[in-house]
């Protein structure tokens, strides 16, 4: 099989033309967008027609159907996504929400958070993120500091393959240029009682000569990527489920330009992360509650001519709570608590976070939604977030259409190396000489939603959020981080349409 993808991308609006063995039919195309279910808006399962704000949703279809073997590839083919890569395969990436910065970015997997704290600013590794076993993303779009907290600017959820009932295993081989191949395997099995899914994949490429200037020794610069995945449920009761969630990633990439006393093209990137989740969620008709311990441990080297040239190291441990009330009069609330510590080396700090949101449940087409949240920072101290939203269903004789509108806030700390870096030897003025403060979002959207029954779905969005205080590396000295003064503007419009032609052809 060889692998190809390309990709136009102009602004906020993206084409694609997909073909598919896996499209739905126009009926049920239309059952499933309107009984849709999503978590990453609320933190609870909330159907989507009752959602105010801005949410993509991929299932394990449509993953399949873009066959990017790189995660990053196919969330950027999604709307008010780009990205943005600094070589080929396993290079430095990102992912950028309505313009933002990567690492204002958050990302989940099966619950973990995946901030990389060895990482200048705590982002994402999204490089090294493949698209095997991935069964479900829901990404929400703009500041989203009220259920997730600092840093999240935007939220991308992703969730391993579902164990079916049965013993199933799966394997599948890819194969492209640029001496590219990739194995993954996969074992799962479900009951009553159990379920558990397994998967390791591997993944190597040869790579290409990246940069021209490499004249030198003009080597590909490769990359290799071992991932391994494991999700155990178990149903102790009809009322209480235990799961444990365990990720392990090595990837090894080469790139040219570093620094070796001059500028040498013989360099490597080593990755590992090793993060673990275990939760209990207990529900019944009228109450949930979720307790979750996560803990991942980073390690980053790289080396120039095969010597160590820098290395990092970052910890991330959090415990969180979560907890619904249903069936209130007129609402339904939410609720949690989450209390994390992240380390950078030798550098640690904890944050804790309350927070609590009013679902409106009066109405079978007008719902709102108002929450709060309140952090405190062992460097920054307290800051509050906070969340509106509103949605209303108008039902047509042709279909259904929702109106839609959000207010949100969020913050963003320093991170420890941003922080150490300004103070370190290398750092001089005028990064030297400044104290770094806290960067605070706001955002709003309003838009409009239309779903016929003939299966045709059209969405168009517009955004407005301002970043005060953002931070960023001073590229023009390289004295170190500094800081804007006053807003960073994003604003756009986002334009969305979908219509199954048919059951085998869709176009998007």
């Amino acid at each position: 099989m060889k692998i190809i993808s390309t990709s136009l991308a102009l602004g906020a609006v993206s084409t694609a033309f997909c073909l598919s063995a896996q499209a739905q039919a126009p009926d049920s195309a239309v059952e499933q967008a309107v009984e849709q279910i999503v978590v990453v808006a609320n933190r609870v399962p909330v159907p989507t027609k009752r959602v105010g704000l801005s949410i993509s949703v991929l299932d394990v279809a449509d993953l399949q159907d873009h066959g990017n073997i790189a995660l990053k590839d196919i969330l950027r083919q999604t709307a008010a996504v780009g990205g943005s890569n600094y070589g080929g395969a396993g290079a430095i990436s990102q992912i950028r929400i309505r313009g933002e910065e990567g690492f204002r970015t958050l990302t989940l997997f099966d619950g973990m958070r995946l901030s990389d704290n060895s990482a200048p600013q705590v982002g994402t590794p999204v490089e090294q993120l493949l698209s095997s076993g991935i069964g479900r993303v829901e990404m929400l779009r703009g500041p989203q500091g009220l259920s997730y907290g600092a840093d999240a600017g935007g939220v991308v959820s992703i969730s391993s393959i579902a164990a079916s009932p049965g013993l199933k295993f799966d394997i599948d081989g890819q194969a492209g240029s640029f001496g590219t191949n990739q194995i993954a395997a996969s074992v799962s099995a479900a009951n009553e009682t159990a379920d558990f899914y397994l998967t390791a994949t591997d993944f190597q490429s040869d790579g290409y000569n990246v940069r021209v200037s490499d004249t030198v020794i003009a080597d590909k610069d490769g990359y290799e990527n071992q991932t391994y995945h494991a999700r155990l449920g178990v149903n102790v009761s009809e009322n209480l489920r235990l799961e444990l969630v365990h990720r392990e990633v090595a990837g090894t990439s080469q790139y040219d330009g570093c620094y070796s006393g001059t500028t040498v093209y013989d360099c490597e990137a080593i990755y590992d992360l090793d993060a673990t989740r275990l939760a209990a969620t207990y529900t019944t008709e009228s109450f949930s509650h979720s307790l979750a311990y996560s803990t991942s441990d980073t390690d980053r080297e790289d080396l120039a001519l095969g010597v160590l040239a820098f290395g990092s190291a970052g910890e991330l441990e959090r415990w969180e709570y979560v907890g619904s009330a249903k069936q209130l009069p007129g609402f339904d609330l939410v609720f949690g608590v989450d209390l994390e510590q992240e380390k950078n080396g030798n550098l640690a700090r904890d944050n804790e976070g309350y927070y609590v949101e009013a679902l409106s449940d009066f109405s079978d087409s007008l719902f709102f939604t108002a929450g709060v949240r309140q952090d405190r920072n062992d460097d920054f101290g307290n800051h509050t977030s906070y969340r509106i939203s509103a949605a209303y269903l108008l039902a047509l004789d042709a279909g259904e259409l929702k109106l839609k509108t959000s207010y949100g806030t969020g913050f963003r700390s320093p991170s420890l190396y941003e922080i150490d870096y300004n103070r370190g030897a290398f750092a001089f003025p005028p990064a030297s000489l400044l104290t770094l403060s806290e960067e605070a979002s706001v955002g709003f959207e309003y838009g409009v939603e239309y779903q016929a029954n003939a299966g045709l779905y059209l969405e168009l969005v517009i955004f407005d959020q301002d970043v005060e205080d953002a931070i960023y590396f001073d590229l023009a000295g390289f004295s170190g981080y500094l800081q804007d003064i006053g807003a960073s503007n994003s604003s756009g419009v986002e334009m969305i349409a979908n219509y199954p032609l048919s059951t085998q052809l869709s176009l998007s």
